[in-house]
């Protein structure tokens, strides 16, 4: 039987115990599972010498699952925040070998051969998975869902490495049920986005890259293409937020990396800073939801990352300049305590949650689905269409003013407000690393560089009147407590006499990054 049309997957990793766990699940909260249907799958994939099918993101193949082939044309094989809408055309053949004259759509046909021209194909490599499948349906919208746990090997020359995937593809319904029914199985299992089709991963691995590591994701540069409309722009600009903040949420579940925290948090504040940029286009409803739980995860985040700094840059640093008599070992040993015993499994119990899958399901499904979109604000459409090159002239417009608004009163700030403006300062940088792209670099980059210099000034007042804390948090009795109150002291008073000397300088950045051209105008 022949199919062809456009195909919509959410692609999603597992660990293989966890994807062992859903195997033996039962029921589906508000959706009806089939039976559960085992079989092996082996698949060949097909390209030129130069890999032109894969430079037009076309993956071709034979698959044989029992005694039957099945050859597919996928066209538009790309993977964002796991899903994959690519147009496949699927037909059944005699064996292992291509066959074009089964391809039934005169576009595929057409689309293959101005890709492939004179060249030759040849056996790239190919994938043996054990595929377990379910079918997923709710009456209430008509979703249906073909639910497949893929394990198994891309093999290629004599190596192999392993694989494992939850696919969920929807054959009909919302696409929104996609997300919905992730939601429902995976509970507080924790899964990435896959960034990969299994052809590229296939590709990736014939050609000696690893597989994706758990490592500290840092933001990726926003590229947005010239003419892009708002809409576009805040689509792909969700994108880079989403994948930033999905794998350092695995780094911080896999390790004590002290940069897995911090990118976790720079990538929820980038998405809240996006969502406070693009405020004036966006649906209130349906933000606010997103924002509250990108706030409460940040929080957990900023605690650890906190203590990273103070830890790291605020007291150790100071053991080799304070007097013989003082002892920052006590001090050190309590802080690394906290930071581990408390602080880091707090953060860990949250990112293990139902309640943060949900976030990142849902986020997805807000990025990919349009969610913000309103249908009671009929200028909206309008807005979004208009080309971002507009709209972020007025939204960085809009943050400058904000920074604006306390760097006037600099010499008079409370520390309150001094948090204010480098919050502010912040929204802006991230709003310039946003939109940057679309204005000229030798603009840009002296603005960028008068702001970080004073940004460096505010961040560092920010540590230490975190390390002014300490007190309240070190222990008030005990064989230590001398001590560490007394290496305390020195801290906080060696770090406040640096403080008054940056200080010092802070009109004279604040001046210059005021009177450098602002580039958006």
């Amino acid at each position: 039987m022949s199919k062809s049309g456009r195909e919509i997957e959410l692609k999603l990793e597992l660990d293989p115990m966890a994807q062992d766990a859903l195997k033996r699940a039962g029921s589906i909260e508000g959706f009806t599972a089939g039976r559960a249907v085992t079989r092996t799958l082996q698949s060949i994939y097909f390209d030129t010498p130069d890999q032109a099918l894969r430079k037009a993101k076309i993956s071709l193949r034979v698959r044989k699952t029992g005694r039957s082939w099945v050859q597919t044309v996928k066209i538009g094989t790309g993977v964002m925040a796991g899903l994959s809408t690519a147009v496949e055309a699927e037909h059944p053949v005699s064996g292992r070998a291509l066959d074009f004259s089964v391809i039934e759509d005169p576009d595929v046909r057409k689309k293959l051969a101005d890709t492939i021209g004179d060249a030759s194909l040849g056996e790239c490599f190919e994938t043996v998975m054990k595929r377990t499948t379910r079918q997923l349906t709710r009456e209430s919208d008509g979703a249906c869902i073909e639910l497949a746990l893929d394990s198994g090997n891309i093999l290629a020359g004599s190596g192999s490495q392993p694989l494992t995937e939850l696919e969920m593809e929807l054959k009909s319904g919302p696409g929104q049920a996609l997300f919905e029914a992730a939601k429902a199985l995976l509970g507080d299992i924790p899964f990435r986005f896959s960034p990969f089709s299994k052809a590229e991963r296939g590709y990736r691995f014939a050609e000696g890259l690893a597989a994706a590591e758990t490592t500290a994701c840092f933001a990726a540069p926003v590229d947005l293409p010239s003419g892009i409309g708002t809409e576009l722009a805040f689509r792909d600009i969700l994108r880079s937020c989403l994948t930033q903040i999905a794998e350092n949420r695995l780094v911080v579940l896999a390790s004590n990396d002290p940069e897995g925290p911090h990118q976790l948090r720079i990538g929820l504040r980038r998405l809240r800073s996006a969502f406070r940029l693009f405020k004036p286009v966006l649906n209130p409803a349906t933000l606010r939801p997103l924002d509250a739980m990108a706030r409460g995860i940040a929080a957990k985040a900023g605690a650890l990352r906190d203590l990273d700094v103070l830890i790291d840059e605020i007291v150790s640093p100071l053991a080799a300049r304070a007097p013989e008599s003082l002892s920052f070992d006590a001090l050190l040993e309590h802080l690394k305590a906290t930071r581990g015993q408390d602080t880091r499994r707090v953060l860990q119990n949250h990112l293990k949650s139902a309640e943060v899958n949900g976030f990142l399901l849902d986020l997805a499904a807000y990025t990919e689905g349009r969610g913000w979109l309103d249908p009671e604000n009929f200028d909206q459409t309008a807005q979004l269409a208009q080309p971002v090159g507009d709209f972020a002239d007025k939204a960085l417009a809009r943050q400058w003013k904000k920074v604006l608004k306390y760097g006037k009163r600099l010499e008079k700030l409370s520390v309150a407000e001094r948090h204010e403006m480098r919050k502010a300062m912040k929204k802006m940088r991230y709003g310039i690393e946003f939109f940057g792209c679309l204005y000229p670099r030798d603009k840009v980059r002296p603005f960028l560089k008068r702001m970080k210099k004073l940004q460096d000034i505010f961040g560092y007042l920010n540590d230490v009147a975190m390390a002014e804390k300490l007190p309240q948090t070190c222990p008030p009795s005990g064989p230590q407590a001398g001590a560490v109150h007394q290496a305390v002291g020195f801290v906080i008073g060696w770090h406040e006499c640096q403080c008054q000397t940056m200080w010092r300088h802070a009109r004279g950045y604040w001046d210059a990054t005021r009177e450098t051209p602002k580039f958006w105008n």
